[in-house]
């Protein structure tokens, strides 16, 4: 079979432990985390940029108080919140499958402990039990991931409401800024 580095090593015992669901939920847990990433620096660097660029573009305009022009400004803020909502549907699947694929590990993992048993002849305890505690470890890690993953979701909702609200004031705020 393949032969895993030695730097990998305690991956290919997990993986042994847990079966080919924890592989699935490694990539679920890689695609979680890199879309956390790329939010956080959505957020610090592109969302400040086009907030800047909204700001100007806003205050350029020489009518802001006509009924189409506050239309236009709430048109413009809200497609700009929704480039920072964008992805949150997609967070919101992938954080809900992971309880399901450990909950899949876990069922796999029992149908082939009660296999080995069926072939024994030996129905040991201790095998049993062993069996047992390797088939929770896709649920353990499903669960683990979907907590982190709802705690990111909730941060990333905040920000978004407190964004959201602060965009609409500054738009407010630049209209008076330039009155005065």
């Amino acid at each position: 079979m393949f032969a895993f580095p030695l730097w990998l090593e305690p991956v290919e015992r997990l993986v042994e432990a847990g079966g080919a669901v924890l592989v699935v939920l490694a990539v679920v847990a890689v695609l979680v985390f890199a879309m956390a990433m790329e939010r956080w620096w959505y957020y610090r660097i592109t969302w400040r940029l086009a907030r800047r660029q909204l700001l100007r573009r806003w205050a350029a305009r020489s009518d802001h108080t006509s009924w189409s022009a506050r239309t236009l400004r709430h048109v413009w803020a809200d497609a700009l919140v929704a480039r920072l909502r964008k992805p949150l549907p997609w967070l919101k699947l992938l954080v809900a499958l992971c309880p399901l694929l450990g909950l899949l590990g876990t069922v796999t993992g029992m149908i082939s402990v009660f296999d080995s048993l069926s072939l024994s002849e030996t129905h040991q305890a201790r095998a049993m039990a062993d069996g047992v505690a390797r088939a929770t470890l896709p649920t353990l890690t499903g669960m683990a991931i979907a907590v982190v993953g709802l705690l990111f979701i909730s941060r990333l909702e905040h920000v978004i409401r407190r964004e959201d609200q602060r965009l609409h004031d500054r738009l407010a705020r630049a209209l008076e800024d330039n009155d005065a």
